[in-house]
């Protein structure tokens, strides 16, 4: 059996989205991460600027995410995340979402499951169960609840 345990939430500052354009695959865009924050039972600090989510939407509307960025603990550890995943709705609800309107986050789909690199020591437990995360899009936020499968 799966039980899931709400590891932290992190809310993420994003910038202006740049699209590359469309490729081969679907449209190309990269969203600049420029800050924010995390916290959890065990675990809280800041999302370093820098990162980015480096996004495809797919002929089929489906976008998928691959945000890499960094993580500063309180105590000043740094965390590397990978977070991939999908985000899919209905066409109205993602042209809100693109238009930069309010939606609630129970209207679409937005799934992820990050990995963490960090060194030895209090929070190497990132680096040894998988996580899933929920994700809501907001016009310059992007936030996360993540949970770790026991």
């Amino acid at each position: 059996m799966i039980t899931l345990k709400p590891a932290f939430e992190a809310t993420m500052e994003v910038g202006t989205v740049q699209d590359v354009g469309v490729t081969s695959k679907g449209i190309r865009r990269m969203i600049p991460i420029v800050g924010g924050t995390f916290v959890g039972q065990e675990i809280s600090g800041v999302i370093l600027p820098g990162g980015a989510d480096w996004q495809l939407v797919r002929p089929d509307g489906v976008a998928e995410i691959e945000a890499h960025y960094t993580m500063k603990t309180d105590d000043g550890v740094i965390i590397y995340i990978v977070n991939k995943g999908y985000r899919h709705g209905p066409t109205d609800v993602i042209e809100k979402l693109a238009q930069g309107e309010e939606v609630s986050p129970d209207q679409y789909y937005f799934r992820s499951s990050p990995t963490f690199e960090v060194e030895k020591g209090k929070y190497d437990w990132l680096t040894k169960s998988i996580f899933v995360g929920t994700g809501a899009r907001q016009k310059d936020l992007v936030s996360f609840k993540f949970y770790v499968c026991e």
